[in-house]
C-alpha cells in the first residue's frame, strides 16, 4: 500500500528502509510516521504486519514502490510463540477467548508429530479476522459486525517449521514460509493436532528475501538521524539495487542503457544468461526488470526512472 504526501517540504527519495516495526502499531501507521520523518514524497510497505507483531517491515520510497510487489511475494521467516490450551476469536492475543483446555504433557516426539504435517505445500484456512477481501470488503470488517464469514482455504508453502524452545504452556517456533501464509493459522492448526487448542501469543518477522540478514532501523533511530540532516537519514535508506540482489544482474553498455531507459527493445547482450534479470546502466543505476523474449530481445517488465546519481 502506498501513500503520497502533498506537502511543501516533501522531497523525492528513492530507496528501501528496513524498518523494525514496533509492537502495538499498525503497518500503515509505521509507514506514515516514516514518511513524515523522511519527508518522502511517496512511500509504501511490502505486506502488513499485525499490530501485535514486530520485526522487519520493508518500506519502499519513490521509484522503490515499484518493487513492493516483488518483496510482497518473497519468502519470509518468523519467530512465533504459540500459547497452548486457549483458542481465541482472532487466533491471537487480541481476540476473545473461545475455549480453554488442559495442556497435555508433551514430549519432543509428540510435538514433532504435530509439526510434520504442517510442513511443505499445505492447505491453510486463513483467520476470519484478516484483510482478505470478500465482495470488495476485508473479512475482518464483516467479522466485527457479527456477520458469519468463512475464509477460503488456500495453498501455502511452509519451507521450515521447527521448535526453538518451550515451556509448559508455550511453544516458540521458527517459521520459514512463502507468500500468503498466516502464522496465526499455523498456531491454530498446531493446537488442534496437539488436542488442546492454541493461539499466536507473539510474532517477530526475522527476514524477507532478499534481506536475509537485515540491519533493521527503528523509528527512534530515524528520528535521531534527522538531527544530523538529510545525509545521515538517507544513509539508513538502501538503494533500489538492494531489493533485487537475488536476481541476475544484466549489465548494459551506454547504448543499451539508453535504449532500455527509453523503453526500446534491443537484442539481449551476448554472453549473458537469458533469464529474469535486473538491468543496470554502466554506472550501476537500476534501469528495469527484464526477461528475454522468444526472439532473443530484452523485454521490459518494469522500468525505473531514477536520477543518474542513484
Amino acid at each position: 500500500m502506498s501513500r503520497r504526501r502533498h506537502r511543501p517540504d516533501a522531497r523525492d527519495l528513492h530507496g528501501i528502509l528496513l524498518l523494525d516495526k514496533p509492537l502495538g502499531m499498525s503497518s500503515n501507521k509505521a509507514l506514515q510516521m516514516a514518511i513524515a520523518i523522511l519527508r518522502a514524497a511517496k512511500g509504501g510497505h511490502t505486506g502488513a504486519l499485525d499490530p501485535l507483531a514486530t520485526g522487519l517491515l520493508p518500506l519502499c520510497f519513490g521509484e522503490g514502490t515499484k518493487l513492493a510487489g516483488n518483496l510482497l511475494g518473497s519468502r519470509k521467516a518468523y519467530l512465533a510463540e504459540c500459547r497452548l490450551g486457549i483458542t481465541t476469536t482472532t487466533a491471537d492475543l487480541e481476540g476473545e477467548v473461545l475455549a480453554q483446555h488442559p495442556v497435555p504433557t508433551l514430549d519432543e516426539a509428540a510435538i514433532e508429530a504435530a509439526l510434520a504435517p504442517l510442513r511443505g505445500r499445505i492447505v491453510q484456512v486463513p483467520p476470519v479476522y484478516s484483510a482478505i477481501k470478500r465482495g470488495g470488503e476485508p473479512l475482518y470488517l464483516k467479522a466485527r459486525r457479527g456477520e458469519v464469514v468463512e475464509a477460503p482455504p488456500r495453498e501455502v508453502d511452509i519451507y521450515r517449521l521447527e521448535l526453538v524452545s518451550r515451556t509448559e504452556t508455550t511453544l516458540s517456533l521458527y517459521v520459514e514460509c512463502g507468500a500468503g501464509t498466516y502464522v496465526r493459522s499455523l498456531a491454530v492448526d498446531l493446537g488442534e493436532k496437539l488436542g488442546c487448542g492454541a493461539h499466536l501469543s507473539a510474532l517477530r518477522r526475522l527476514w524477507v528475501e532478499p534481506f536475509r540478514e537485515p540491519a533493521m532501523v527503528t523509528l527512534d533511530q530515524l528520528r535521531e538521524a534527522t538531527d544530523q540532516g538529510h545525509a545521515a537519514v538517507d544513509r539508513l535508506v538502501l538503494p533500489l539495487s538492494a531489493g533485487v540482489a537475488d536476481l541476475q544482474a544484466l549489465q548494459l553498455d551506454d547504448a543499451g542503457a539508453q535504449a532500455v531507459s527509453q523503453g526500446r527493445q534491443i537484442d539481449w547482450p551476448e554472453g549473458q544468461p537469458r533469464a529474469y534479470s535486473a538491468a543496470f546502466a554502466p554506472e550501476g543505476r537500476l534501469l528495469a526488470l527484464v526477461d528475454c523474449d522468444e526472439r532473443g530481445r530484452i523485454r521490459i517488465l518494469r522500468g525505473f526512472n531514477l536520477p543518474a546519481a542513484i
